[in-house]
């Protein structure tokens, strides 16, 4: 267990008030390379590293940050975060296409083009008090999933992504559900070995479509809820984990229910499997710019 409750809700109160203090006066943070700018006094100050994949990155929100490696937009919830806490320190190591081995590892540029980003883990220090984490979707295959439901066409022509991942009486989602829980386990007993000051935050991933999806969406309903019970059975993972080791949990699946891909645009959260122009956001099934704000929302409700 590695629980920082006890001492951490005043840390968050002297960065709320401070953020008031400027706010107030006029002032607003800035952003500089990396790192963001902040009136913390030395016992609120918030040291903020954000770990995950392209939901956390943003990916495809525009404007994007690096476009070349990781798909990093300047809008994406740990952005957010962080200028709302007015982190002392803040370092964006989210990168589309992340799995957990590319916390240890470094990742090849998701654009084909040379070079990689370093290990996410690298900006980890002793001294972070806080990270928080989505990552898990791309490990068990989730983007390749979804787009397996892909059906332009009616029943009973086309195919469908439920059978393909349910054939021969297996749940070839469940499989790679139940090896992603020890791997997660192993990675936030890394987290809190590189940076034991640090409250740990792990954000699940929000609710894609409502059950039986929606006719203006090229999928089929059975394909939605299966779809959706993968999502809801990887937030089980992750919840549990988060449990298992003292940390807490941002559930986004509920609040982001009826802003889901189904919706008009002026409601939409996420992107459906054919994005929506009117929000300037291309990733399919990912967050657009108001899922980002969003999600940062609950984060930073959840640190109370």
């Amino acid at each position: 267990m590695h629980d920082k409750t006890e001492r951490l809700p005043q840390r968050w109160a002297h960065a709320a008030a401070a953020s008031a203090l400027l706010l107030g006066s006029g002032v607003a943070a800035t952003f500089g390379g990396s790192a963001v700018s902040a009136a913390a006094t030395a016992d609120s100050d918030i040291h903020y590293v954000a770990l995950g994949d392209s939901f956390a990155a943003g990916s495809g929100v525009f404007p994007e940050h690096d476009v070349s490696a990781c798909f990093q937009s300047e809008l994406n919830y740990p952005k957010v975060v962080a200028a709302q806490l007015h982190a002392t320190s803040f370092r964006d190591a989210t990168c589309g296409g992340a799995t957990l081995t590319d916390l240890h590892d470094a990742q090849p540029a998701i654009s084909g083009s040379a070079g990689s980003s370093a290990p996410q883990f690298d900006s980890l220090t002793p001294d972070t008090t806080l990270v928080t984490m989505t990552m898990g979707g791309n490990d068990i295959g989730l983007a390749a999933q979804a787009l397996a439901c892909f059906n332009a066409l009616p029943q009973p022509h086309g195919h469908s992504c439920t059978e393909q991942y349910t054939a021969d009486g297996r749940d070839g989602m469940g499989e790679r559900l139940a090896a992603l829980a020890p791997g997660y386990d192993r990675a936030l007993d890394d987290i809190h070995a590189r940076a034991p000051l640090a409250t740990v935050v792990i954000v699940g991933y929000p609710t894609a479509a409502p059950p039986g999806g929606c006719p203006q969406q090229p999928a089929w309903p059975a394909d939605v809820d299966y779809l959706n019970s993968v999502l809801g059975r990887l937030n089980d993972v992750l919840r549990t984990a988060a449990t298992r080791h003292g940390d807490r949990y941002v559930d986004t699946a509920t609040p982001s229910v009826g802003h889901d891909m189904c919706q008009t645009p002026d409601r939409q959260w996420i992107n459906g499997l054919i994005p929506s122009f009117a929000s300037p956001a291309l990733a399919p099934l990912h967050p657009n710019a108001a899922g980002e704000q969003a999600i940062a929302d609950e984060v930073v409700a959840t640190l109370g």
